[in-house]
């Protein structure tokens, strides 16, 4: 089993008396982290499935006197699918208010409606934690680093959800299981999507403009959709854990992008099974967007699991000079030029050095990348 970089971090917040809040796509191993941690801990527990009517029945409405008689000797309390209660924020806040001596540890798939359903009771009564596909260094640390290595074009084509680094030679069946089974059923369950062949559309779109800057307007004339209706779906995209944005950097010089926009895939082979391209890297003409999908994704991932205080942008002129990957900490900058082929060249452009005290410039390809993706701290 993959050791996921959450088991510590969230084993050390157990019985603090605040909830524990995991959220994550389907199919990234919620379910299994947590019965990881609940076996690690050796305490009575009692689960609920969110799918399970009943569950609903007996937890939606209730009172602290209730719980308690529900709850009996368990000091664990695991809700999963949470989003599916409904109030399910009120009752974990009264479950966190009155039975101090008992742990509740939620998941759900979907962060905009289990977040909208617990942000507000649970104000100061939660630590909030995303679940991702593996990241690299958690396969690094299992595997070894020169056998993910190894792995990387492979990764690069099929991703790194669970289902698939675990089932070698059943990648292209199990990927089309989850982009047509998984992907979209928290989406479709939702009121705002009322048509679920545009939302196809507008994700394949996406899947062919990684690395370009995202027009909303373009993306409306391509799909057959107004601004407003490309914008509220792909915000519910990305509040899925679907895909992710990044804005572009803009202080200083007077003809920077300022409301510039790129979108990138939390997972590659998300990106790839919705295109319907499972080919190896020598016979494709999109390698460079792979590539840069993958190393981006994996720095997201990095910096949210390990809730680095660090902004991700791109950078780009009107002038068309453009730096791929800008990062942002403590007013501290650095910036990354993101090339596949180790021999391609790069200078950083003399309009950002300039304007921004020459801050640090790394250009990642396939010989160098693997520390950027393994140490949180940098």
């Amino acid at each position: 089993m993959v050791i996921r970089n959450l088991e510590k971090i969230i084993s050390k917040r157990i019985f603090r008396n605040k909830a524990i809040v995991i959220f994550g796509a389907r199919q990234v191993g919620k379910t299994t982290l947590v019965n990881k941690l609940i076996s690690d801990i050796k305490e009575p527990v009692i689960v609920f499935n969110g799918d399970e009517g009943d569950t609903s029945d007996i937890l939606v409405n209730t009172t602290s006197t209730r719980l308690k008689s529900i709850i009996g000797k368990n000091k664990l309390v695991v809700i999963d699918e949470a989003q599916k209660i409904e109030n399910i924020g009120l009752t974990i806040k009264l479950i966190v208010d009155n039975l101090k001596d008992v742990q509740v540890i939620a998941t759900g798939s979907s962060a905009f409606e289990l977040s909208n359903k617990i942000n507000e009771p649970l104000t100061g009564r939660k630590y909030e934690y995303y679940l991702f596909p593996f990241l690299f260094q958690e396969l690094s640390d299992n595997h070894g680093l020169l056998e993910e290595k190894r792995m990387l074009e492979h990764r690069l084509v099929f991703g790194s959800y669970p289902e698939i680094v675990n089932r070698i030679g059943e990648e292209k069946e199990h990927l089309k299981l989850i982009a047509s089974s998984y992907l979209y059923k928290d989406l479709l369950m939702l009121d705002q999507i009322k048509k679920p062949v545009l939302l196809e559309k507008i994700l394949k779109a996406l899947a062919l403009q990684i690395g370009n800057e995202v027009k909303y307007k373009e993306l409306g004339d391509i799909v057959g959709a107004d601004n407003e209706t490309i914008e509220k779906y792909i915000d519910l995209l990305e509040k899925t854990y679907i895909i992710f944005r990044l804005e572009s950097y803009s202080r200083n010089v007077r003809n920077e992008i300022r409301k510039g926009k790129k979108i990138y895939f939390i997972d590659n082979g998300i990106r790839n099974a919705i295109i319907g391209n499972y080919n190896y890297l020598e016979s494709r003409t999109d390698v460079g967007a792979l590539w840069e999908n993958f190393f981006i994704s994996e720095r997201f991932k990095l910096i949210k699991s390990f809730n680095i205080d660090r902004k991700m942008f791109f950078w780009r002129t009107t002038q068309q000079q453009e730096i791929d990957l800008v990062e942002e900490e403590n007013n501290t900058l650095s910036s990354f030029e993101i090339k596949w082929n180790p021999k391609r060249k790069a200078r950083q452009s003399k309009t950002f050095q300039n304007a921004y005290n020459n801050p640090a410039y790394t250009i990642i390809n396939k010989n160098n990348y693997f520390d950027l993706l393994l140490h949180p701290e940098k």
